[in-house]
């Protein structure tokens, strides 16, 4: 895996977690609606990006050499922590929706 297709891991990765920020902006401006959109819409660059690592992994599955680097590391980081916080803006939309 080149460094060109790490670095698209992580720019897909971070704009799913700036996408699911802006959605907790719209939160407590209670505009649930834009809020789910916009965290559709992390999801779905969440999935995008999920797909490169799931080529890293079937690459590595046909023992192919997958050579581990630092950006690899950092990417895969990246791509954890945006799906982490996808999940949790999810829950805090249905928390605070159902607030109102």
């Amino acid at each position: 895996m080149n460094e060109e297709t790490l670095m698209m891991m992580i720019l897909g990765a971070g704009e799913a977690n700036r996408l699911a920020m802006s959605a907790i902006s719209e939160v407590k401006s209670k505009n649930f609606d834009k809020a789910r959109e916009l965290i559709k819409e992390a999801s779905k660059k969440s999935v995008e990006t999920h797909k490169i690592q799931t080529e890293l992994i079937q690459k590595e599955a046909r023992n192919e050499k997958v050579e581990l680097s630092l950006l690899m590391v950092h990417a895969q980081d990246h791509l954890m922590n945006s799906i982490l916080v996808i999940d949790m803006v999810e829950e805090l939309i249905d928390v605070f929706e159902a607030y109102q």
